[in-house]
Parts: structure tokens; C-alpha cells; sequence
């Protein structure tokens, strides 16, 4: 596991909506360049802590700290110009546009280029970028096909190209292996890890798919009812018997 220093430090953060509490005095802290997992049963306040961690949710009390910047009040278009990217349970993709067009918008963020002129006249090293990704992600072969075209599991892939674009320190995954095939599973493990580990990539992910997560996790935090319930390596989250009972029931746990 890296030594690196925390990348991202969310402090004690709650969230609640009217009556509410989604989110309770939820603190974790991402080491540089590792894969984080963020689970938990549905309803678990997941999607809320990574709406607070990308600025489209202001948290009700606590703090989020980013690369030793406390980002808590900042507004969420701020957060690409410091290198945070992320992709989302429902896509966010310009579906009448190719996958290679798609991809070409996320490069807007560090370009000096209009949206329109980025577009129509990339230069040759854009173009390259742009097709590594692709390629990276296994839809180098559907690279002109429109992105409403795609199977939703390629969807999400493109989204992760996309996201890629930005050129992250920060790379957050709202379930990036749903709707994927066994074969494409094993491409995103390959993928995620290797960000990590080559790329010094900082990566947190929400997912349920466990083999994803317990192959692929320096660090697992896991959520039920908005509170955080355990934290550890793979080994340790696969044998607490608080996570057994919150996905499980009490019996699973006790036996």
C-alpha cells in the first residue's frame, strides 16, 4: 500500500436535507495515488458524500480538504482547474456525438480553444491524446460511433475516457462497472489499477461490484445509513461482521 500522503481529507462532513440526515459525521481520508472504495447498501449516503467531495452538494457541517486546499465552499466548475474529474450513476454524455467527440469536449478544461473551434480544428497532438484514451478503454473500434449508440456498459466507459480528458489527479467513479460484461470488468480492473500505480492517479470509487472492489482497493470505507461502519484493506472489510449484518442481516453475521 503507498505512503503517499492524504489527497484528500473529508472531515467529519454531515449533510441533511430538511429532517433528513443523509450523510452523518462521515470522515476519510484518500492516500495519493491508491484506489478507495466507498460501499455500502443502497441508501447508504454514497452519491450525497461524492456530491459534497465534487462541490454540487455543500455539506451542513464539516470540511473538505483537497490537496491541502479546503474546498468546502468551493463551487463545483472550479473543481476540473484542480484537477478533479468524475462520472455519474445516470450519463452525463452528448449522446447525438461520437465517442471520439465526446471524449475531444473533455480536453475544454486545459485548452485555450473555443468548445466550436475545439471541435472542428484539434491540433494533431489533441487528436493523438484523445484517441490514446479511447484506446485505453477499450472503444477504439467504436470511435466514430454516436455515444446514444453504445451499450449502456460502454456508455460508462466512454464516460471514464471523458473524465480522463481532464487529465485528474482526483478521479471519482460513480459505479463505472455497472452495466459492463465479465470481460469488460476485468479491462476496468486493469485499467483502474493501473492509473493508480503507473499514472499516480488518485482514485475513489463507489461500486457494488465486489469483485471489482476487493480486487482492485488499497482502502475501503463502508457506509449504512449515512455513517461510516468500518474502514481497512479488502481482507479486513470482507471479514467484519458489522459489513456481513449491514449487507446481509444480523444471522449472516453471527453465523
Amino acid at each position: 500500500m503507498s505512503m503517499a500522503l492524504h489527497f484528500l481529507d473529508v472531515q467529519g462532513i454531515t449533510v441533511r436535507f430538511g429532517g433528513l440526515t443523509a450523510v452523518n459525521n462521515l470522515s476519510l481520508k484518500v492516500k495519493q495515488g491508491t484506489v478507495h472504495a466507498l460501499i455500502g447498501p443502497n441508501g447508504a449516503g454514497k452519491s450525497t458524500t461524492f456530491n459534497c467531495i465534487s462541490r454540487y452538494y455543500q455539506p451542513t457541517e464539516g470540511r473538505i480538504v483537497l490537496d491541502g486546499q479546503d474546498i468546502t465552499n468551493w463551487r463545483p466548475e472550479r473543481m476540473a482547474g484542480v484537477g478533479v474529474a468524475r462520472t455519474f450513476q445516470n450519463l452525463e454524455l452528448f449522446g447525438e456525438l461520437s465517442v471520439y467527440e465526446n471524449v475531444l469536449l473533455g480536453c475544454h478544461a486545459h485548452s485555450a480553444n473555443t468548445l466550436v473551434r475545439l471541435l472542428s480544428r484539434p491540433k494533431a497532438q489533441t487528436r493523438e491524446w484523445v484517441d490514446s484514451l479511447i484506446e485505453r478503454v477499450g472503444l477504439i473500434h467504436e470511435r466514430e460511433t454516436r455515444a446514444n449508440e453504445l451499450d449502456f456498459g460502454h456508455q460508462k466507459l466512454l464516460e471514464i475516457a471523458r473524465a480522463l480528458a481532464l487529465k485528474p489527479k482526483l478521479l471519482l467513479l460513480d459505479e463505472p462497472a455497472a452495466g459492463l460484461r465479465n470481460r469488460d470488468i476485468e479491462n476496468l480492473d486493469r485499467l483502474l489499477t493501473e492509473l493508480a500505480q503507473r499514472d499516480g492517479i488518485t482514485v475513489l470509487l463507489v461500486e457494488h461490484v465486489m469483485q471489482l472492489v476487493m480486487s482492485i482497493s488499497d482502502q475501503i470505507t463502508v457506509m449504512s445509513f449515512g455513517e461510516k461502519i468500518a474502514e481497512g484493506t479488502p481482507k479486513e472489510i470482507r471479514d467484519n461482521p458489522q459489513v456481513i449484518e449491514a449487507y446481509l442481516g444480523k444471522g449472516a453475521a453471527r453465523d
